[in-house]
């Protein structure tokens, strides 16, 4: 009898939203068990995998469902905190001190009533938390998340808003050496590990030990001054053995942060090695645009009329400057596209007061890397003012704003409402050119404009009203078959 060969399935994928999900409900059954330090261990790995993973999510996607996944997981993940912590004060006087220490079976006797208790604690978060309820979420999430590619400029722009903290961190621990300052570190570094993990595989390859070394070499700095906090308010250990722990455990802390050092100063740093491995100049001003982008589009029901409106907008944007009636200026280049891409995430909910409503998001939005609060405050007034009646440049909003960059602002607010108003009017989006006269006036000749008659035509001249204003221009809007091409100055 002939029998066909199996064919061997690939082993399942070690990575991703739901793999954790489910491993999490596994480690709970591991877990229950005894509460011994390894399943503890795992349990907390895949929560705060979850949990981490929805801290970069949300950066692009604000769905209010990753924050509930995060607020579903804290209190078990922070009942095992409790006792992993004591769990592992435990290993650390077992490891540094000798059988007959007579500091040791008192310290040992303590930690152990601490995590008797600790451990029914955990064991009430654990019977509270839905495991079913848990799953279904991450499920939902899990289709979410695939919609950003892994290994994208999205990812890469978060892992430098990671490395940028990181850094703040790594200074001031260095600046003033306090407990407090290297446990910051320890925790900027580890959020920039799972950033990578997570989301950077062909970085996380790379990097992945030196990460792990330093961040196990901080947190073992942090184990040894809790342990030392530990040591210094027990009553029943003399002077002398207080000295004595003291040296040990300074000792030990001195090799570990001997060893960041080595690692993490001077002109060999890895901190350089990995900032060169992500994106900087026009690379990350594009991707910062495609990560405000990404944002947008979780948001807006009708994202692809941003879109075209955003193509429109730097068309014009780079005609303008072409005809010199614009300086050229990348920044406001892309806070223009930016405010293009964003002006109708206010729709998410409902269509009355969503230009009120999108200011007042973008205004809270976080400015991705090499952008200022100040850039994203410009981005907020642009878009709120992408149709409709302006507010005179005495108004609150305008506040610290200086006048030259007012006006600037209200050109750009023009530009963004005149591309807006051309979306509808236009059947095509391959077909806009500008030209030029001597007295003044701007010609944008469009391929397909539709008839200039009835609704359309006061739509679209109550569109170019705000960048004639702003720029002492006269624009003309004029269907390309009726003008000569010799006289057309093509965008690309």
């Amino acid at each position: 009898m002939h029998t066909s060969e199996s064919v061997p399935t690939a082993p399942p994928q070690k990575s991703g939203l739901l793999y954790w999900a489910q491993r999490a409900v596994e480690e709970c059954d591991n877990a229950s068990r005894n509460f011994a330090a390894d399943p503890v261990h795992d349990l907390r790995v895949a929560i705060r995998r979850c949990r981490s993973m929805a801290d970069g999510f949300l950066s692009v996607d604000p769905d209010p469902a990753w924050k509930q996944m995060k607020r579903m997981g804290k209190p078990l993940f922070a009942a095992l905190g409790e006792l992993r912590d004591v769990q592992v004060m435990m290993e650390w006087i077992d490891k540094l001190s000798h059988p007959e220490n007579p500091a040791r079976p008192i310290l040992l006797l303590e930690l152990q009533v601490r995590e008797n208790a600790l451990k029914a604690a955990a064991q009430e978060a654990l019977a509270s938390f839905d495991r079913k309820h848990w799953l279904s979420l991450n499920a939902k999430l899990a289709e979410r998340a695939e919609k950003i590619t892994l290994d994208g400029t999205i990812f890469q722009v978060l892992a430098l808003e990671r490395w940028n903290d990181a850094r703040v961190l790594h200074r001031q621990a260095l600046r003033n050496r306090s407990a407090t300052a290297y446990h910051q570190l320890r925790i900027g570094i580890k959020r920039l590990r799972y950033t990578v993990e997570n989301f950077l595989p062909t970085l996380h390859e790379k990097w992945s030990k030196d990460v792990r070394d330093l961040q196990d070499a901080l947190g073992e700095v942090h184990d040894f001054d809790v342990l030392w906090a530990l040591l210094q308010s027990h009553r029943e250990l003399t002077p002398q053995v207080r000295v004595e722990w003291h040296a040990i455990l300074q000792a030990e802390r001195k090799k570990r942060l001997a060893l960041y050092r080595e690692r993490m100063v001077g002109p060999r740093s890895l901190w350089h090695v990995w900032r060169a491995a992500l994106p900087s100049g026009e690379a990350l001003e594009r991707a910062s645009i495609e990560k405000l982008r990404t944002w947008a589009s979780f948001l807006d029901p009708q994202f692809e009329h941003a879109t075209r409106v955003a193509s429109l907008a730097v068309r014009l944007f780079d005609g303008l400057t072409e005809h010199k009636v614009l300086q050229e200026d990348r920044k406001q280049r892309s806070i223009l596209e930016a405010a293009a891409l964003m002006h109708e995430v206010g729709c998410s909910k409902q269509e009355n007061g969503h230009k009120k409503r999108a200011f007042r998001m973008l205004r809270k939005l976080s400015p991705p890397p090499g952008w200022s609060v100040q850039d994203m405050v410009a981005v907020a007034i642009i878009a709120r003012y992408h149709r409709g009646a302006v507010a005179p440049v005495t108004h609150a909003m305008f506040t610290g704003i200086p006048a030259k960059s007012r006006t600037q602002l209200l050109r750009l607010a023009g530009i963004l409402r005149l591309a807006n108003a051309l979306d509808y009017a236009m059947h095509a989006q391959d077909g806009l050119s500008l030209l030029t006269s001597g007295n003044g006036t701007m010609t944008i000749a469009v391929d397909n404009l539709r008839p200039r008659i009835g609704p359309e035509g006061e739509r679209l001249a109550r569109a170019k009203y705000l960048l004639e204003a702003s720029s002492g221009l006269t624009i003309r809007l004029e269907s390309k078959a009726r003008l000569a091409a010799s006289h057309v100055s093509k965008i690309n």
